[in-house]
């Protein structure tokens, strides 16, 4: 079986000096390499095609048969590395704990260690007739949740 170190010193080689971001190698035990890329403008194709060709130069057939698929971290996938959440800054994000709580909000800051989400939450001001949105942040550690996603949004 092909070494998942291998590809990504591979993948790492063709990234020097783009603004392209590794997010994820996997290798099935059948020899399927998928190589998932991204970058903050989005990826194109001819730059997924010429990944794929420059790991296929540096990987024998002979020695070893393999398959393999190059693409972008998938649009509604979840984030997968810091940089994923670096990039979506200021954008609308879904956060499902690992308690099985989902909530939206606006992914505020993060680091190596947490990230911050502001959320929406009604709050009757006492003496009020009605409830009124007021923000919140809400700071989690990457292991307490299940997943954070791109919200995509069709308003």
């Amino acid at each position: 079986m092909i070494s998942k170190n291998v590809v990504e010193g591979i993948v790492n080689e063709w990234l020097e000096d783009k603004e392209y971001f590794l997010v994820d190698v996997a290798i099935s035990l059948d020899n399927k390499i998928v190589v998932e890329i991204d970058h903050a403008e989005g990826v194109w194709i001819d730059d997924c095609v010429e990944l794929s060709r420059f790991i296929e130069s540096k990987l024998n057939r002979e020695e070893e048969d393999f398959e393999l698929e190059v693409g972008s971290a998938g649009i509604g996938q979840p984030f997968k590395v810091l940089k994923q959440y670096l990039n979506h800054v200021g954008r609308e994000v879904e956060v499902l704990t690992k308690e099985g709580k989902k909530m939206e909000g606006i992914l505020k800051e993060a680091d190596t260690e947490k990230f911050v989400v502001t959320v929406q939450k009604k709050v009757k001001p006492e003496g009020a007739k009605r409830p009124k949105l007021v923000d919140e942040d809400i700071t989690f550690m990457y292991d307490e949740v299940k997943y954070t996603k791109y919200l995509i949004s069709f308003k």
